[in-house]
C-alpha cells in the first residue's frame, strides 16, 4: 500500500514539474474503429512511446447509453481527470448504444487499443457501476486469466458460472439504501462465488444506507484506483491488497480534494457535441424507459433483460406479481 501511495506521489510531483514536456495527456475519441465493438474515449497519462502501462477499463451504467459518445464524460473516470484526480494510467471507456455489457465486444475493443498504445498486459483492471457492475462481472467472469483486479458497484451478472470470479482480486460495493439494484444482487453473487469455493481474493463493502446513485462518487477518490493499481496479474497466488476501504462519509467528501479544472488535458474528438461536464449521480441521471411487450415473455425474463428486478418492475407499473401482462403493453422498467 504505501508503495502504491509512493506512486502516485511521485507522479502528482513529477506532474507538477513537467506539465507540458513531461507528460502528454490525451483524451481521444474513437467511433466505428472496431468490428463489433464499442465506440470509446481513451486518455493517455504519459507519452505513448513510453514503456507499457497499466490500463483501467471503465464501463458506464444505464443513463449515459446512447450514440453520443460525449455522455461518457458525465462522470467517472474521465470526467474525474477533468475535475483535477490524477490517475497513473491509460483510461479506456467505451460507449454502450443499450442493452448488456457484452464481454466478448469489450474484449475486441481491448485488443485494438493493446494494438495501438503500450499497455501493460499484466495490469489490466475493470472499474463499472450499475449496469457497468453487470459488465464487469460478466467480463471478469468470462476473462478472469486477462484481468489483474476489478471493482463492481451496484451491479449484478447474468453469468451462469461464476467460479471465474474467484480467481481476479474483486471488489464489491454496495449501498444497503439502493432500490433500483438490490444489494441483493451482490449477495446472490457472492453467494455463488462461494459454491465454487475459497472466496479469499474478494471484499465487499455494504455502504449503509446509501442508495444507488451514491458509489458514483468514489470514482473521484484514489483509493479505488490505488487498490486496482496495487494488483498484477503475474503475482504469484494473486492475493487481495488489504488495508482499502470505503465509507459513506468517504463519499460525501469525494470532492473536496480535487482541482475542480480540466488541468493540462487536451481532448481530441471526432465531432463538434458540446461538452457536457456535471457531477452525475446514476439515480438522477436515469431517463424513464418504456418496454413493449413481446410474445412470450413474462416479468422475470423482462426484468432480467433490463437489470432490474420484479418488485421494482411492479413498483413502477403498479401491478402485482400474479398480474398478466399482453403482448403489446407498455411496461415502464426504469
Amino acid at each position: 500500500m504505501k508503495k502504491i501511495a509512493a506512486y502516485f506521489l511521485v507522479f502528482s510531483f513529477y506532474y507538477l514539474l513537467f506539465p507540458a514536456n513531461g507528460l502528454a495527456q490525451t483524451m481521444t475519441s474513437h467511433r466505428q474503429v472496431v468490428a463489433d465493438g464499442y465506440d470509446f474515449w481513451t486518455y493517455t497519462a504519459v507519452d505513448t512511446a513510453s514503456e507499457p502501462q497499466p490500463l483501467i477499463l471503465f464501463l458506464h451504467g444505464a443513463s449515459l447509453c446512447g450514440k453520443n459518445l460525449e455522455r461518457v464524460r458525465r462522470y467517472g473516470p474521465l470526467h474525474a481527470l477533468q475535475m483535477g484526480l490524477e490517475i497513473p494510467a491509460t483510461i479506456v471507456a467505451p460507449q454502450n448504444p443499450g442493452g448488456a455489457w457484452k464481454p466478448e465486444r469489450l474484449m475486441h475493443v481491448l485488443e485494438w487499443v493493446k494494438a495501438h498504445y503500450p499497455v501493460d498486459t499484466n495490469r489490466i483492471y475493470v472499474f463499472g457501476m450499475s449496469l457497468g457492475g453487470y459488465g464487469t462481472f460478466d467480463f471478469v467472469g468470462t476473462y478472469p486469466d486477462k484481468v489483474a483486479a476489478a471493482i463492481a458497484m451496484c451491479g449484478g451478472s447474468q453469468l451462469r458460472d461464476f467460479c471465474g470470479l474467484n480467481e481476479v482480486p474483486l471488489w464489491i460495493i454496495h449501498g444497503t439504501a439502493d432500490r433500483q439494484v438490490p444489494i441483493s444482487q451482490s449477495q446472490r453473487i457472492i453467494n455463488a462465488m462461494e459454491r465454487c469455493g475459497s472466496t479469499n481474493r474478494m471484499q465487499f463493502t455494504k455502504l449503509q444506507g446509501s442508495n444507488h446513485g451514491a458509489p458514483a462518487r468514489a470514482f473521484y477518490l484514489s483509493s479505488p484506483y490505488e487498490w486496482l493499481l496495487s494488483h498484477r496479474l503475474d503475482t504469484p497466488l494473486r492475493p487481495i491488497t488489504p488495508g482499502y476501504s470505503i465509507t459513506p462519509t468517504d463519499l460525501k467528501k469525494a470532492y473536496n480534494h480535487l482541482r475542480h479544472g480540466s488541468g493540462n488535458i487536451k481532448i481530441e474528438k471526432g465531432d463538434n457535441s458540446p461538452m457536457m461536464e456535471q457531477e452525475a449521480s446514476e439515480e438522477n441521471t436515469t431517463e424513464t424507459t418504456y418496454y413493449t411487450v413481446r410474445k412470450g415473455d413474462t416479468l422475470e425474463k423482462i426484468a432480467k433483460r433490463h437489470h432490474t428486478t420484479v418488485s421494482k418492475l411492479c413498483e413502477l407499473n403498479k401491478m402485482q406479481r400474479t398480474s398478466i401482462i399482453r403482448p403489446g403493453q407498455k411496461l415502464q422498467v426504469r
